[in-house]
């Protein structure tokens, strides 16, 4: 198995647990034995056990080969050997007390560009797999669609439909409307209105003078006035006779 598919591999498997601090050194310039080691932990013998287990499962699913495991019996160091990787698998005092990352820490690699390269490599190859299927797919839709044309073209076609005679076209033109001529009396007292809106002057109509009702009673001049009147009268010069 290449190394990078390997090491990605046992992240994988190391996480799947729930390892903590899972570090991955590169020791081709320190040893010739292997090219990397990896340290993780756990918090129990029971999960130091359970890592162990993991990766040689996964190593061993992908097709790689697990040489040995050493440790299990107490779960407090367990080393498992992929031959070209060294996982270490510790809790928490015995890693800080061997300090295996002074030994071995020199050159670290970072999981993140490790499972970057891996998964991309991965991806190629699938789509590398996937390519045919596509390529048929996409025959066989070519030859569904030329089929499909094919039955339509041979299928008799229906006439169109005529449109109606009786449809109305839009050019043609309203009749005219007939104007109504005002009656006379309409008109004069549309004229009225006028002049007296004009004038501002309402016109007022005057109310009928209203007749005395009753009986005329006459009455006598008193003596003194007519005794006056004779008076004046006899003072007055005769006036001439006119001649015959």
């Amino acid at each position: 198995m290449d190394i990078k598919k390997l090491q990605t591999a046992v992240v994988d498997a190391l996480e799947d647990v729930k390892a903590q601090d899972i570090k991955i050194f590169d020791t081709t310039h320190l040893t010739s034995l292997f090219d990397r080691v990896a340290i993780a932990s756990g918090t129990s013998n029971r999960q130091t056990k359970a890592l162990a287990s993991s990766v040689r499962d996964k190593i061993k699913a992908k097709g790689g080969h697990v040489l040995s495991i050493e440790g299990e019996d107490t779960g407090e160091w367990v080393l498992v050997d992929l031959g070209d990787m060294i996982v270490h698998i510790m809790q928490p005092a015995i890693r800080a007390y061997y300090r295996l990352e002074e030994i071995w820490g020199d050159k670290e690699v970072k999981m993140g560009a490790a499972k970057r390269v891996a998964s991309t490599a991965a991806a190629k190859k699938a789509a590398e797999d996937e390519t045919p299927t596509k390529i048929r797919r996409t025959r066989a839709q070519a030859e569904a669609v030329e089929a499909s044309q094919a039955i339509d073209d041979e299928a008799p076609k229906k006439p169109a439909r005529k449109p109606r005679a009786t449809s109305v076209t839009t050019d043609a033109k309203p009749a005219p409307k007939t104007t109504r001529t005002p009656r006379a009396s309409t008109t004069l007292s549309a004229a009225k209105n006028k002049a007296a809106a004009g004038t501002g002057a309402a016109v007022k109509r005057k109310a009928p003078a209203k007749k005395a009702v009753g009986t005329t009673v006459k009455v006598a001049m008193p003596k003194s006035a007519i005794a006056s009147k004779k008076a004046a009268a006899a003072k007055r010069p005769a006036r001439p006779k006119a001649k015959a």
